[in-house]
């Protein structure tokens, strides 16, 4: 007991020299008590409404009146008042009977020395109840908090026990388990089975895997997966993250949630296969191009060049016709000779550029073509390096690695600031692969992420279309552009032009060609 502490006694006897003794006794022994006396029921009763006690003391027989019946009276209006029975005459009967009921002791009025540790005792053991009810009181308010806040998360909030025999068990599941699973949480948490039988049969591996990992390292638990709902057909996407601790005894506990995620996961999957139809979409689109550049550089070469040479052999013709003398004239076919000589190099470089003719002669001849012309413009090294004559590709994929092969020199051009470029092509049995290395600036992150930094992206967005991928980073002493692509197309692209295909003709985007008018053949011209 505190020092200074001055306990407020309540003392039911009905002997002023019997309560005198007991004062004198308390105070001799150390204690500072303050002492109210009463002697019949309806004078405890007023006390107890008028004053607030720590301890009462109650003689057993009173006229009309006894301890018994003071207890009753306590207990019945719900006060846990320490109560000592203090008796000049009790049987041990009684005395026990009175403990039972209540009593924290009882003191012999003929051995009242016993009385003040009884009543140190009986003081502290009633702060230490105090102390547990408080405790009590505030474990209650906790968990019931935590229970409502748990009640308004769109989830379960769970507790996982995973003994050293790899029982499972739920120490704790919120009432959300009702929502999300169509399960009551304590019917759950009485058979752990009812949890495991939702989760989706081809998601458990991942499930268990995830969990040992987590026990394995003590590392938090993150798993996302299927599980059945309510309804035997619903099927939700569910996000578990849980943070293991040791429990004692080999077991680990874990504290976590498990949110219904199937509205994001939802928009992940339609992003996903919408982001799939763009890609068949740009590669479609790239291959139709292809085709277009490749049809104009044909009509610009068999049309308009032969069109073109036939004029300059009329014009020649024509000068050798004229008779002598006409040199005003012969002198306007020369200049007309070369405006023809000027077209036919333009349709030339035009018909180039759409679609190289080298690529006939397979793409090694085609870099090295492409590089010396680079080279030639540039005026600047730019050397080949291929251990092999030829490399046998698919038509889509060599037409795509020189286009990209081209945009790596644009770049080169434009950005680099360089004094020399190598070039590495090399190939395996499934794949071909073009290293350009230049000596330039080299490359920042910054430059990756500018808006209009169309041309790399371009490049990758080609590469990741044929089933390859394409990097650009800075090397030790510039930057390196590297691309890789599958030596023939991989067989999912057959359907993906037809798929774009059809998305372009269903969203209106294309249209059909119609069909050609009765009696109207085209044909195509020869070289």
């Amino acid at each position: 007991m505190p020092p200074d502490h001055k306990p407020h006694l309540l003392l039911i006897e009905d002997s002023e020299d019997d309560a005198a003794l007991v004062l004198q006794t308390l105070r001799q022994a150390g204690l500072k008590p303050t002492l109210r006396k009463v002697e019949s029921a309806p004078e405890l009763l007023a006390a107890l409404a008028e004053e607030t006690f720590d301890l009462v003391m109650s003689d057993y027989n009173l006229p009309g009146f006894d301890g018994a019946e003071a207890l009753r009276l306590l207990r019945r209006h719900s006060l846990e008042i320490p109560f000592i029975v203090v008796s000049g005459q009790i049987g041990e009967e009684v005395a026990v009977e009175m403990m039972r009921n209540g009593a924290d002791d009882y003191v012999m009025k003929d051995n009242l020395a016993r009385l003040p540790a009884a009543v140190e005792r009986s003081l502290e053991q009633a702060r230490t109840r105090k102390q547990a009810h408080l405790l009590e009181s505030a474990l209650k308010e906790s968990h019931t908090r935590l229970r409502n806040i748990a009640a308004y998360i769109p989830g379960i909030v769970l507790q996982l026990l995973l003994d050293k025999n790899e029982n499972w068990s739920f120490s704790y599941m919120s009432e959300g388990c009702r929502a999300l699973l169509g399960l009551d949480s304590q019917e759950v948490m009485r058979d752990p089975g009812l949890f495991f039988d939702r989760i989706a049969p081809e998601e458990s591996v991942t499930f268990v895997q995830a969990m040992q990992e987590s026990a394995r390292a003590l590392t938090d638990w993150n798993w996302e997966g299927r599980i059945r709902g309510s309804g035997s057909d619903e099927v939700q996407w569910v996000s578990l993250r849980a943070s293991p601790r040791p429990a004692g005894d080999g077991s680990i506990l874990w504290d976590g949630m498990l949110i219904n995620i199937t509205p994001n996961k939802k928009t992940e999957l339609e992003l996903r296969h919408s982001r799939q139809q763009l890609s068949k979409l740009s590669a479609h689109i790239q291959s139709v191009k292809e085709q277009e550049r490749t049809r104009i550089a044909r009509e610009i070469h068999d049309d308009l060049g032969g069109t073109l040479t036939a004029t300059k052999i009329e014009l020649m013709r024509l000068a050798r016709d004229l008779v002598p003398g006409s040199d005003l004239a012969l002198q306007h076919l020369h200049s007309t000779e070369a405006l023809v000589d000027s077209a036919l190099d333009t349709a030339r470089r035009i018909a180039t550029d759409l679609r190289p003719g080298i690529l006939d002669l397979g793409i090694v001849a085609a870099i090295e073509w492409q590089s010396a012309q680079f080279q030639k413009r540039m005026d600047m090294p730019c050397k080949v390096s291929c251990a092999v004559e030829e490399i046998a590709l698919d038509d889509e994929i060599a037409m795509a690695m020189f286009r990209i092969y081209q945009e790596t020199l644009t770049n080169v051009a434009k950005h680099a600031g360089a004094s020399r470029v190598d070039v590495l092509l090399e190939a395996d049995e499934h794949h071909v692969k073009l290293t350009v290395n230049d000596n330039g600036r080299g490359l920042v992150d910054a430059d990756l992420s500018k808006p209009r930094a169309f041309g790399i992206r371009g490049m990758q967005e080609r590469a990741i279309n044929l089933g390859g991928q394409a990097s650009v980073s800075q090397s030790t002493i510039g930057t390196t552009a590297s691309v890789n692509l599958p030596r023939s197309l991989p067989q999912s692209m057959e359907t993906a032009a037809s798929d774009a295909q059809h998305l372009l003709f269903s969203s209106g985007m294309m249209t059909k060609p119609a069909a050609p008018a009765a009696g109207t053949i085209r044909k195509e011209k020869s070289t």
